[in-house]
């Protein structure tokens, strides 16, 4: 059984806000869904899973005969997938309410399918983001509707995927023409998406741990570490890339990709985003301030990122900051050292300090890890 539950009853028996009885009836209660909760992760996956495959099925299916449909045909096969796993969802949602969320999790995933298969049927005109800007005003009406934690991740996708895209298809024509460079367009989206990354990842609160913010809080860890590796590469990028004219358009991304991560932290965690507001000082000055968008103070200012991931987390009390913190701590020193260090070395001595880097960096930065991991469950 999870050991949380025990930590807070005795807590709260010595501070006399339970008495032994009601404590009691806790601990009967917790062991008597002990065993039903071994279940809930084999379904989860094996729905998930199905959910998957049949999505994968019918689009297969449909693709392979595809042309062999007429346009009528066609236009009801898109609305026969978009409409008939939501029937399904409402049906199933009263006897089985997992099979429910999967069913209307694969409708919604139809519903961009459809479009674009709609766009194509009609010959309509190409403009690809308002697809996506169609896509997730359906996911977002269905999660107005069911409140499915499905339905939720797929707009926290496709949101910032559409802003992405508008962003990328405005801003084309200047960079084909060499009004400004790509990197630096560039920049203005992997820096929204790295801020969105840690809005998410900070979701989840001691008193705010709903499954829609883990699965934000889930997103941001995987988003963020993807983020962070693009917005990387696109900030040591060319230095000859022109800087673009303080125009309308340069000003709205800037203002979206910063104001809109800030504004979410602002509704997710109330007072407690003006660490957000931090984070989003530090990507600033990666972008903004001269000598950290390459060299050597660039490793400093990575480190010093993760430094404060971490500090975040132990503030906080979440271990997964306190070890995406530690991984992007590790992942700077070996990247200063094969990029600054390891070329100015012979190569039985460059080998040689890599593993005691390995050795005894890792021993080091694994022995604090552990540290705080384990004073930040205590504090819980």
């Amino acid at each position: 059984m999870d050991l949380n539950w025990r930590r807070d009853v005795d807590r709260w028996r010595a501070a006399g806000v339970i008495d032994a009885e009601t404590a009691a009836r806790i601990q009967a209660f917790e062991q008597s869904r002990a065993g039903s909760t071994r279940l809930r992760w084999p379904i989860l996956i094996a729905l998930a899973f199905g959910a998957v495959m049949i999505a994968g099925g019918i689009l297969l299916f449909v693709a392979a005969n595809w042309d062999a449909l007429s346009p009528a045909s066609r236009f009801g096969l898109v609305l026969l997938l978009v409409s008939i796993f939501h029937v399904a969802g409402a049906v199933a949602a009263e006897p089985f309410p997992a099979m429910s969320q999967a069913l209307h999790g694969i409708g919604t995933v139809a519903l961009g399918a459809g479009i674009a298969l709609s766009g194509q049927i009609f010959n309509l005109e190409e403009h690809w983001p308002g697809g996506i800007m169609l896509w997730a005003a359906g996911a977002a009406l269905a999660w107005a509707v069911l409140r499915h934690t499905a339905q939720l991740a797929l707009v926290a996708v496709l949101v910032p995927a559409w802003l992405m895209g508008e962003w990328m298809l405005a801003i084309e024509d200047r960079a084909r023409l060499g009004i400004i460079g790509v990197g630096h367009a560039a920049e203005v989206a992997t820096s929204g998406a790295l801020l969105l990354a840690l809005t998410y990842l900070s979701a989840v609160a001691a008193d705010k741990a709903t499954r829609s913010r883990r699965m934000l809080m889930w997103i941001g860890g995987v988003g963020g570490a993807m983020a962070a590796v693009v917005f990387a590469g696109v900030n040591m990028g060319s230095p000859n890339d022109p800087r673009p004219d303080l125009t309308l358009l340069w000003i709205a991304g800037w203002t979206i990709a910063f104001a809109a991560p800030l504004l979410l932290a602002a509704a997710l965690r109330g007072r407690d985003a003006w660490t957000n507001a931090i984070a989003a000082v530090w990507v600033g000055a990666m972008v903004f301030v001269p000598g950290l968008d390459r060299g050597v103070a660039t490793f400093g200012w990575w480190a010093l990122g993760a430094v404060g991931l971490i500090a975040w987390g132990v503030r906080d009390g979440r271990v997964e900051r306190i070890n995406l913190g530690a991984a992007g701590f590790a992942v700077t020193v070996l990247a200063f050292y094969f990029s600054r260090v390891m070329d100015k070395l012979g190569r039985s001595a460059a080998l040689l300090i890599l593993g005691l880097l390995f050795l005894g960096g890792g021993w080091a930065l694994e022995r604090m890890r552990r540290q705080l991991v384990a004073r930040t469950r205590e504090d819980r």
